[in-house]
């Protein structure tokens, strides 16, 4: 086995490095018999591979397989970045790439839609947080990596592929086909309710635009009674995105903590009072595709009991994770530490519990019998008035002036009862707040 010489001998140098590069990290205890042992199991493995493996394999090759096993065994979202992977990460990150326009995760070992983003194929092909995607085109998903499946899902814009979904309550699994498109987000979204002075923002991901956007619309609308901001299927963004925004409305103490092994990773963000928007009520709807940044906000404003939380319990993903690059061409991604909301409890596989249980759906209407038949009593009246003057009706325009398309009308409450339930909550705040 002379091939493997060379390996023992860059393992040990390795080590040494290791040892000298991270020895500050390390308790007085530190045991390099034991690690050196492990080293040397580890390389037994991989030039018993080299040699018998049915197929032929390089040294470099058997380790990138092995670096990939370590990371994807440690939980779902650790993984060795390949050159192929990592610049694909880089297009993702990059904020424009092919893909289908959803956010997935692994939850009980099952690749689990967390959110379609709004607008995209994947929304438009009615893809909902909670499925479970059994097949990507032909290929079971069952011993697939996070990374792979994402990897899978993406690619040239026009193209198309096949997803397998099991719903919970559908007897058995369907698939659907989606043509991917280049994925283009805007995060904030901001209307009036009715026709009263209360906000709907609604923030479809933490991207590095989210608190300026926010800000904006609050400095526009400087006279407003209420503010809800609709979470539902934020699968999260950036950190300091989630931060900012808790920060608007929470004037001090934690808004969250970062927590790992190496205590150079902690982290405490704190509110400030400046700037601080304090008495406005506040009602923050969520779901189960409400994951990571989103969880940060709603957790943040629910502890520090600044706005009701409405919905249904949030996704759970509370790991911070970093891109530590090997090389220019290869990188791992590692989970390095746990969020903590302010009163010390953790998201991961936890999620947050609203204060409101609301499913989604519609809102019935009862309508009193009088109303009923003066309504079909108009529309026959309406009816007989179009016979007689069908030669010369005239096509009403149905364009909206920009006044109505900056609304959400009563009606559209009515078909969103989660929504409707936040601003019923949002005006019971405002009436008390208003006889204080």
């Amino acid at each position: 086995m002379k091939r493997s010489k060379p390996f023992y001998v860059g393992a040990a140098t390795a080590l040494l490095l290791c040892t000298s590069l991270f020895a500050k990290h390390q308790p007085n205890d530190f045991n390099l018999t034991a690690k050196l042992q492990a080293i040397s199991k580890f390389t037994k493995v991989v030039n018993t591979v080299e040699q018998y493996y049915v197929d032929p394999l390089t040294i470099n090759q058997i380790i990138d397989k092995a670096i990939a096993g370590l990371l994807s065994n440690l939980d779902a979202h650790s993984a060795f970045l390949d050159k192929k992977h990592y610049k694909e990460l880089k297009i993702q990150t990059s904020g424009e790439f092919g893909g289908l326009g959803i956010t997935v995760g692994m939850r009980d070992g099952a690749l689990t839609v967390i959110a379609p983003l709004e607008g995209t194929p994947a929304d438009k092909a009615g893809l909902k947080p909670g499925d479970i995607i059994l097949k990507i085109n032909d290929k079971s998903t069952l011993d697939m990596t996070l990374d792979e499946a994402v990897n899978l899902m993406r690619g040239k814009p026009g193209t198309k592929i096949t997803l397998t979904i099991f719903r919970k309550g559908l007897s058995k699994p369907f698939k659907v086909t989606i043509t991917r498109a280049i994925i283009k987000v805007k995060s904030v979204y901001a209307k009036h309710i009715i026709n009263d002075n209360t906000l709907y923002l609604r923030i479809t991901n933490f991207d590095k635009k989210v608190v300026n956007e926010v800000k904006k619309y609050l400095k526009k609308n400087k006279n407003l009674k209420g503010i809800i901001i609709d979470l539902r299927n934020n699968p999260g963004g950036l950190l300091d995105q989630a931060v900012g925004l808790s920060d608007l409305f929470i004037d001090h103490g934690v808004i969250v903590s970062q927590k790992g092994r190496i205590p150079s990773e902690n982290r405490v963000y704190k509110a400030h009072a400046a700037g601080t928007i304090k008495n406005i009520p506040l009602v923050v709807l969520v779901n189960g595709g409400s994951a990571s940044a989103s969880e940060i906000v709603s957790g943040a404003l629910q502890d520090h009991h600044r706005a009701i939380i409405a919905g249904e319990k949030t996704f759970g993903k509370g790991s911070v994770q970093v891109i530590l690059p090997i090389d220019k061409d290869e990188a791992i991604k590692l989970t390095i530490a746990r969020y903590y909301l302010p009163s010390g409890r953790t998201i991961q596989a936890k999620g947050i519990t609203p204060d409101v249980i609301v499913y989604p759906g519609k809102v019935k209407k009862v309508e009193d019998a009088f109303a009923i038949k003066e309504k079909e009593l108009k529309a026959h009246l309406k009816s007989e008035l179009e016979k007689l003057d069908h030669n010369t009706t005239k096509k009403i325009s149905t364009n909206q002036t920009k006044e109505e398309k900056d609304l959400i009308p009563q009606e559209k409450l009515y078909n969103d009862a989660q929504l409707k339930e936040a601003y019923d909550l949002l005006k019971a705040l405002i009436i008390a707040k208003e006889k204080k």
